[in-house]
């Protein structure tokens, strides 16, 4: 199992904070539940089952976050992963579709039940279930990034 180095930041835990608030302003329900101080969400996220992986808002969006669930599933460390293109976790063929999907996310501020092939940094590919994308804003509306989460996965 890959060992995280990084969630625990100032920034981190701020960002969390965001990507948090604005699953619960799309979704209409708490990603987790929200208890404690911003550290203990912080860590609760980052120790969840499922998968919870982010980007911020770029031309070619560099993936910022993932709970040690996206860690272990792409097979990267803290380090490896939060300088991972977003893009490199499907497959070339699969590319142009994720990135529709993530246009499609960004114009409606989310979109629930997504499914689609994935490939881990040492190329094992795995299917993805009921994943919900959302947009990641601050509370005056200004999008920072795009959240992505799934609990439903096998590998191919």
């Amino acid at each position: 199992m890959l060992k995280q180095t990084g969630w625990e930041s100032p920034f981190m835990l701020q960002w969390c904070q965001y990507l948090l608030d604005s699953y619960a302003h799309w979704i209409k329900h708490e990603l987790i539940p929200r208890e404690g101080t911003p550290f203990d969400q912080a860590e609760y996220l980052f120790n969840s089952a499922f998968v919870v992986v982010s980007h911020v808002i770029q031309d070619d969006p560099i993936l910022n976050y993932g709970n040690q669930a996206a860690l272990n599933l792409w097979e990267m460390n803290w380090r490896q992963f939060t300088k991972t293109p977003s893009r490199l976790t499907a497959e070339s063929v699969n590319r142009q579709e994720r990135s529709r999907m993530l246009s499609l996310a960004k114009e409606q501020g989310y979109i629930s039940d997504y499914h689609g092939v994935r490939i881990s940094h040492t190329g094992k590919r795995f299917f993805v279930d009921q994943t919900t994308i959302w947009n990641i804003h601050k509370p005056d509306g200004n999008v920072l990034g795009q959240g992505a989460t799934f609990s439903t996965w096998r590998f191919l």
